[in-house]
This record gives C-alpha cells, sequence and structure tokens, in this order.
C-alpha cells in the first residue's frame, strides 16, 4: 500500500492541512506512529499524542482544534473514527486481493465455480459442489459433496463443510471453523452403552454471517440448524444441532447453545453462556457471560445473568448479600448465643 495524504484526502472527501506529497506505506495507533504511517484521532484522550507522534499523516474531525505545536500532517473529515474504519477495511480488501485457483487442489470435474475465484493449495471440492462469484477458499479447506456456497464468502484455511450445507452470499467462516459435523444424537441401549442417532438434516448460513475461528455448527438430525442473515458468532462457539439463531444476534467467545434450542434476533450473548436443549430465548435478550439459561425467555428485552439466569438487578442485589454472608452468619451466631443467655 502506498498512497499520498492527497489520494487518501480525496478518498474520504477530507482536507490535507500540511504536505499533501508525503507518501504512506501503513496503518498504525497515533502513539505508536512511525515515519510513512497513517494514524487517526478521534477519542480526546489520545489528544496528547498528536503533539509528540512520529505519524507522517493523522485524520482528525473537523472540529479539532490543536493547542499545541506539531509537525505531522492533518487530513480533517467529518469523523475521524469513521474514515479511519473505512482506511481499514479498504487496506484488508487490498490484501484479502487473491485470485486463481492454486495447484495442488482438487475440484471434482461434477461441481460450478463461478467468476473471480480463489481456491488455495490442497483445497478439496466434492461432487456436485456450486460456488458463487468471487469466492476466497483459503489453502486446506474442505468442502462436502452438494455443498452451496454464494458470492462474495471467504472461508479461510482449514475450514471444513460438509456435505449439503448451504452457505449464502457475504459470509466469511474464520480458520479452523466446521460447519455441518453429526449432532450429538445417542440413544441408550439395553446392553448400558449408546447407539447413533443419524445426523441427516444439513447447516444453512444466511447472508452476511460472520464465524469466528475454530466454531462449530452442527446438522441438523433431519432438517436444518438454522443462521439468519447478519449473525456474529466469536471463536470457539458450540451451537448443537437444530438450532436456530434469529438475525443480527451476536455471541461471544466459549458460549454452547444445546440442540433443538431458538435464539431470536438482535440479541447480544457473552461469553461461557450455556443454554440448555428445547429452549426459546426472546428477541432483543442480553445475557451476561458465565450465565446459564435452563427455562424459556419469553420476554423481550430481558438483561439477564447468574449461573441459573434470573433478571440482572435481582441477581446484583443478591450477590451484595452473597458477598456479605461470612458477616451475616457471625452476627446470627452472635445473637443466638445472645438469645441463649
Amino acid at each position: 500500500m502506498k498512497f499520498t495524504a492527497a489520494q487518501i484526502a480525496e478518498l474520504l472527501e477530507g482536507t490535507v492541512e500540511g504536505d499533501p506529497n508525503v507518501i504512506l506505506n501503513q496503518l498504525t495507533k497515533i502513539e505508536e506512529g512511525v515515519p510513512n504511517s497513517l494514524s487517526f484521532l478521534a477519542n480526546p484522550k489520545y489528544t496528547e499524542y498528536l503533539y509528540g507522534t512520529q505519524s507522517s499523516v493523522v485524520i482528525v474531525n473537523n472540529t479539532f482544534k490543536p493547542e499545541k505545536p506539531f509537525i505531522t500532517t492533518l487530513i480533517r473529515v467529518k469523523d475521524a473514527y469513521a474514515s479511519f474504519a473505512q482506511l481499514m477495511r479498504i487496506v484488508e480488501d487490498l490484501q484479502k486481493e487473491k485470485s486463481g485457483i492454486e495447484i495442488p487442489s482438487f475440484i471434482h470435474h461434477s461441481s460450478t465455480i463461478g467468476e473471480d475465484v480463489y481456491i488455495g493449495a490442497f483445497a478439496y471440492i466434492g461432487q456436485n459442489v456450486r460456488i458463487g462469484k468471487k469466492v476466497k477458499i483459503y489453502p486446506n479447506c474442505y468442502i462436502g459433496d452438494n455443498v452451496h456456497i454464494g458470492d462474495d464468502c471467504t472461508l479461510y484455511a482449514g475450514v471444513k463443510i460438509y456435505e449439503n450445507c448451504e452457505i449464502k452470499n457475504f459470509t466469511t467462516i474464520h480458520a479452523g471453523a466446521v460447519i455441518g459435523a453429526d449432532g450429538f444424537g445417542f440413544a441408550p441401549n439395553t446392553g448400558n452403552s449408546y447407539d447413533k442417532i443419524p445426523q441427516i438434516g444439513n447447516v444453512l448460513i444466511n447472508e452476511g454471517v460472520e464465524i469466528g475461528a475454530n466454531t462449530c455448527i452442527d446438522r441438523a438430525t433431519m432438517g436444518s440448524t438454522i443462521i439468519h442473515k447478519g449473525v456474529k458468532l466469536d471463536n470457539l462457539i458450540q451451537i448443537a444441532h437444530n438450532v436456530e439463531i434469529g438475525e443480527n444476534t451476536v455471541i461471544a467467545s466459549q458460549t454452547a447453545v444445546a440442540g433443538s434450542s431458538k435464539v431470536g434476533s438482535n440479541c447480544m450473548i457473552g461469553g461461557q453462556v450455556a443454554i440448555a436443549g428445547h429452549l426459546t430465548v426472546a428477541n432483543n435478550v442480553k445475557i451476561a457471560g458465565k450465565t446459564g439459561i435452563a427455562g424459556d425467555v419469553k420476554v423481550e428485552g430481558l438483561i439477564l445473568q447468574g449461573p441459573i439466569a434470573f433478571g440482572i438487578k435481582d441477581f446484583q442485589r443478591s450477590y451484595i448479600y452473597f458477598r456479605k454472608l461470612p458477616k451475616i452468619v457471625s452476627r446470627l451466631e452472635e445473637l443466638e448465643k445472645q438469645l441463649s443467655k
């Protein structure tokens, strides 16, 4: 990446204050700036770094008024944070700019591959697979038979997609994720062991979903495990068979959702949450980290916390008393002694 300050300003619809021809080749934090780097200043807490930064250019808000001398070139924009985020997306797209089919890789002759696709070395694509336009499949990915992948999807290294799964447009799946492994279905038998229940469904992932590294989404026993549009899943999440996650729900790392549960739309779920099977969680619910959901959550917009979840305010009040429990016990024992006298 090599741009001038003037080119960046034009891209962001900003104005240059300083040297418009300074060359920029990387993005950095303002406190870690180096020559020929571009930084931004949006939070007033970091203003002091501007006066000593080595960054060649800093993006600032139009309203910014310096209080000390500085040597760096400024690019003034309406919203410095949003503009820098826009630049990071552009850089990310440039870094991902890959195309072609690397050798060795295997593509079954019955599969169809769209235009402008990248398929990395040692990728395997099975029978009757359909892959859309501008898809990127990084090295060591496995795509099982009859999988359908829509346009503009990215599968990073080592992603495994089992047979019959469907992934719609603009979905990103990070390294090591497994989509469509068997659901955890076993029935006890008379021999004091377990018979496996066949898992013949699939996983359906809708548009604009992002799935973190080493996350697992199990195939349905029958029908589909469904991840709806706009869902964001962190790393190391377990989504069991026949689960349904509603639109635009976000789930943090190490959460597990047990089989056949349905999570509503626009929910926010913290890390290490456990949701038991065959439950329903309403829309717009927020669940704090390490919370256990053992029953249906029927009221929309609730905020829940606790090993066995209940309302967050009730939990926090109860926790205050829990911390005081040793003192309370001591006082009770003292009262019992006095009463006994």
